[in-house]
C-alpha cells in the first residue's frame, strides 16, 4: 500500500514524463503523414511507465520495431487459460500442441520477471522505495516472513499484466472518443493550452484540468476496459427485494451495462458527455448511486493502482494534446480486440505537430529547455524560403469527404495547379489543419455537408472554427477559397459546412480570395460546376492575387509504358468490400417521364453491419461495353499493361505497372458526359496517348 500512496505516485512523475516524451517524440519523427497502431504505441507506453515506476526496469520498447515477447506471450497464455476448461474430454495427446505453447507463453512471463528482479539484485539500488523494493524488504508483521523470490515474481507478472492493459485500453479508447467527438476535443486542448500553455508539464497541472478528468471518467464508464467483476455472497440474501442469492454464490456484475444505467445516466446514457463526470455532478452522483460507477473494482479488491493509471492518464493527455492535433484513420470502423480486457480494434491515426513545432524543437520543451520565442517562427521561415525555391506559387488544398467526391475535386485542383502557375504544397483532410491555417500560402476548402454536419474528417477543424472569438481577428493573414458540395432534399442545411466556414473565415480576419462555389449534387452536374468555378473564378482570382500570368500553360507531363508480357493486376483505390446484389426491380411505371426510381436489394459482407440511416457507399466500375470500346478505340489487346507517370499530382496510378483494362474499368471516368473543359482539350490528350501506342506497337497496329 505504501508504495502507491499519494506521495509515492507524486514521485513517480519524473519516470513517467520520460516514458510519455518517448511516445511523443517517436510519434514526431515519424511525421504527420505516418499511420499509428494506437493501441500497440499505448500498449508500450503502460508496459515501460508501469516497469521503470514501480520496479526501476526499462523494456525501451520504443527503441524495438516489435512488441516486448512478455506482451504476445501474455496475451495467448490468458486466451489459452480460459478455453482449457472448455476443452472436449479427450486425452491429453490431442492437446499436446496447446498444451505446449501454454508452456511456453508461462516460461517468457517468469523468464521477464526474473529478468526484472535480478537486474535489481545485481544493480543495487538500495534508496528506491518502490513496488518491488516493498517487495524485497518488506517482512510480515505477525510471522516475521519475507516474501521468496518465487512469490515476488508471481506479483511482478499480476503486476505487469494487470497494470499496462488497462491503461492502454483506457487511453487508446479516451482519444477514439474525442476522435469522434471534436466538441468534446476542442475543450480539452484548449483546457491544456490555458492550464500548461507551452512549457513544461509539471506535476500540479494536473490537478488543474478538471475537463481531462471528466473525459477518463466518461470513457471507462461507455468503454470500461474490464466490463465486469465477480463478486461472492458471504449468505442467503435477497438483492433488490426480489432476487434471492444463496451463500457461496458467485455473481458477475457487468459494468457494460450498469455504467449506461438511463436510471442513473438519463435518456442519453449511451452518448459520450464528459460535462457529465465533471467533479460536481460526479460528486452528487457517487452520493445518489454510490455503485453506478466502478471502472476501478469493488471495496477491498479494488484496483491499488488506481492513483497510478490516474496520473499516467492524465500526464499523456496532457501532453500529447498540447504538442499535436490529431486525425483518425478514415472509414475506421470500430470493433473490439480482447484479450485480459478489451482495446479499441485496429485503430490507426495520424499526430500532426502543432504550433510549427518540430522534432527538435518539442524535444526541447519535453526536456525543460529553453526555447527561443522566434525559434519557430525561424524554422518556419526557413522551410518557406526553401519551398520558394520552387517554380510556382505553393497553395494548400484541404478537403472534407466522406464518400470521396469532395476528395477527388481536391484532387483536381492539385492536378491543375501547375498548369496556373501554383504548386500544391499540402493535400490532405480539413483536420490535418485544425488551428494551424497558413498565413504564407493561399488555402483551397472544398467541402460536403451531410444533413448539415461536417464530414467525418473535418469535425474537428470546423468545431476549432465555430469557436473563434471574432474580435480578436485570429486569422489575419489567411488567404482562402471554399468550394460546397451538398443535396438540395435536405433544404433547411443545405450547403450549411461550406457557408458557415466561408462566412466564419473572413469573420475572424481571413481574406476571402475568391466567391464561394456551390455545387447540388442531385443534379448530377458536380464535376462541370465545379470546373466552371474553377476556370472562372478560382484561378483567375489566384492569378490576379498572386500576379500569375494567365497564360501560363505547363501542365503536368504524362508519360505511358505499354506491355503485354506481365501477368495482370487488379489494384482498387479504396478500401471496400465485395457485396452481392439479390434483387433489383423499377418501381416506377413504363410512362414515368423522369429518372425511374428503382428498388436494390444488397446481401453485405459478413464483417460489414448496417442500420437505418447509415450511408452505403459504392465503388462504380465502368459497364464492360465502355471499356471494350476504349480498348479498340486505342487498339490495346486484351492483356495490355500500362505504366503511367507524371511530374505533378494524378488521381491515376503512377509508377505501377496495371492492367489496362482495369486502369480504364476502375480509374477513369468513361460513362459520365464530358465536360467543357475536357471537350477542348481531348483531342491534344487523345493524340498523345496515339502517338505513343504507335510508337510501341508495330507498323501494322497503327491508329
Amino acid at each position: 500500500m505504501p508504495a502507491f500512496g499519494p506521495l509515492s505516485i507524486q514521485g513517480m512523475f519524473d519516470d513517467m514524463h520520460d516514458v510519455a516524451g518517448q511516445l511523443a517524440l517517436k510519434w514526431a519523427r515519424q511525421g504527420s503523414q505516418a499511420p499509428i497502431m494506437v493501441t500497440d504505441d499505448f500498449t508500450r507506453l503502460a508496459l515501460d511507465t508501469l516497469a521503470l515506476c514501480s520496479m526501476g526496469y526499462r523494456f525501451n520498447s520504443y527503441y524495438s520495431p516489435t512488441l516486448h515477447p512478455f506482451i504476445e506471450a501474455m496475451g495467448d497464455f490468458l486466451t489459452e487459460a480460459g478455453t482449457i476448461g472448455r476443452r472436449l474430454p479427450l486425452p491429453s495427446i490431442f492437446y499436446r500442441a496447446e498444451d505446449q505453447k501454454f508452456d511456453a507463453d508461462i516460461n517468457v512471463l517468469r523468464s521477464t520477471a526474473r529478468e526484472v528482479l535480478e537486474a535489481r539484485k545485481a544493480g543495487g539500488e538500495n534508496d528506491r522505495h518502490d513496488l518491488l523494493a516493498a517487495m524485497l524488504k518488506g517482512v510480515d508483521s505477525k510471522t516475521g516472513k519475507k516474501m521468496t523470490d518465487e512469490s515476488i515474481m508471481d506479483n511482478l507478472i499480476t503486476f505487469l499484466i494487470a497494470g499496462h492493459e488497462t491503461t492502454s485500453g483506457l487511453l487508446s479508447f479516451a482519444f477514439y472518443q474525442l476522435m469522434k467527438h471534436p466538441e468534446a476535443y476542442r475543450k480539452a486542448q484548449n483546457e491544456v493550452d490555458s492550464v500548461v500553455g507551452t512549457g513544461t508539464i509539471k506535476v500540479e497541472h494536473l490537478a488543474k484540468l478538471p475537463y481531462i478528468s471528466a473525459i477518463l471518467r466518461e470513457t471507462l464508464r461507455i468503454n470500461a476496459t474490464i466490463p465486469l467483476f465477480i463478486v461472492e455472497a458471504y449468505e442467503d440474501t435477497l438483492l433488490a427485494g426480489k432476487y434471492p442469492v444463496k451463500g457461496g454464490e458467485t455473481i458477475v456484475n457487468l459494468l457494460a451495462k450498469s455504467q449506461i444505467d438511463p436510471l442513473v445516466f438519463g435518456d442519453d446514457a449511451n452518448e459520450f458527455k464528459p460535462e457529465r463526470m465533471l467533479d460536481e455532478p460526479f460528486e452528487k452522483m457517487n452520493k445518489e448511486f454510490p455503485n453506478a460507477w466502478k471502472p476501478f473494482g469493488n471495496g477491498m479488491r479494488g484496483c491499488i493502482g488506481r492513483p497510478f493509471a490516474w496520473q499516467e492518464s492524465l500526464l499523456v493527455m496532457t501532453m500529447l494534446l498540447q504538442n499535436f492535433n490529431f486525425v483518425l484513420q478514415p472509414d475506421y470502423k470500430f470493433g473490439y480486440k480482447q484479450t485480459l480486457t478489451i482495446k479499441p480494434k485496429d485503430m490507426y491515426m495520424r499526430a500532426i505537430l502543432r504550433d510549427g513545432l518540430t522534432p527538435t524543437i518539442l524535444q526541447q520543451r519535453l526536456s525543460g529547455q529553453p526555447i527561443s520565442k522566434t525559434k519557430a517562427k525561424e524554422v518556419k521561415k526557413a522551410a518557406s524560403a526553401e519551398s520558394n525555391d520552387v517554380a510556382g506559387v505553393p497553395l494548400v488544398v484541404v478537403y472534407g469527404s466522406n464518400s470521396g467526391t469532395c476528395e477527388s475535386l481536391a484532387q483536381r485542383v492539385a492536378t491543375d495547379a501547375t498548369s496556373h502557375g501554383f504548386r500544391v504544397t499540402k493535400i490532405d483532410c480539413l483536420d490535418s489543419v485544425n488551428g494551424a491555417l497558413p498565413t504564407d500560402q493561399p488555402v483551397v476548402i472544398i467541402t460536403a455537408s451531410y444533413e448539415g454536419q461536417p464530414p467525418d474528417n473535418a469535425g474537428h477543424f470546423v468545431s476549432w472554427v465555430e469557436g473563434f472569438d471574432n474580435s480578436k481577428h485570429s486569422l489575419r493573414g489567411v488567404s482562402y477559397a471554399v468550394f460546397g458540395c451538398g443535396h438540395k432534399d435536405w433544404t433547411s442545411t443545405f450547403h450549411r459546412i461550406p457557408k458557415l466556414l466561408d462566412s466564419s473565415l473572413s469573420e475572424a480576419g481571413a481574406i476571402r480570395v475568391a466567391d464561394i462555389g456551390l455545387a447540388d449534387v442531385s443534379t448530377g452536374r458536380v464535376f462541370s460546376d465545379f470546373e466552371d468555378w474553377e476556370d472562372n473564378i478560382l484561378w483567375p482570382a489566384l492569378a490576379s492575387r498572386y500576379n500569375v500570368p494567365q497564360n501560363l500553360k505547363v501542365g503536368p507531363a504524362l508519360g505511358v509504358n505499354v506491355s503485354i508480357t506481365t501477368p495482370r493486376a487488379t489494384t482498387l483505390r479504396q478500401d471496400v468490400k465485395e457485396a452481392i446484389v439479390v434483387c433489383t426491380k423499377t418501381l416506377t411505371s413504363p410512362g414515368y417521364n423522369k429518372p425511374p426510381k428503382k428498388h436494390v436489394e444488397i446481401r453485405l459482407p459478413k464483417t460489414t453491419t448496417y442500420k437505418s440511416g447509415d450511408y452505403l457507399v459504392i465503388l462504380p466500375i465502368n459497364p464492360i461495353e465502355n471499356v471494350a470500346r476504349a480498348m479498340r478505340r486505342f487498339h490495346l489487346p486484351a492483356d495490355a499493361h500500362l505504366e503511367i507517370s507524371t511530374d505533378g499530382p494524378t488521381t491515376l496510378p503512377t509508377n505501377i505497372e496495371l492492367a489496362a483494362n482495369d486502369i480504364l474499368s476502375s480509374y477513369v471516368e468513361l460513362s459520365q458526359p464530358a465536360t467543357k473543359r475536357v471537350c477542348g482539350s481531348i483531342y491534344f490528350h487523345f493524340r498523345t496517348l496515339v502517338n505513343i501506342i504507335n510508337r510501341t506497337f508495330s507498323s501494322s497496329l497503327k491508329l
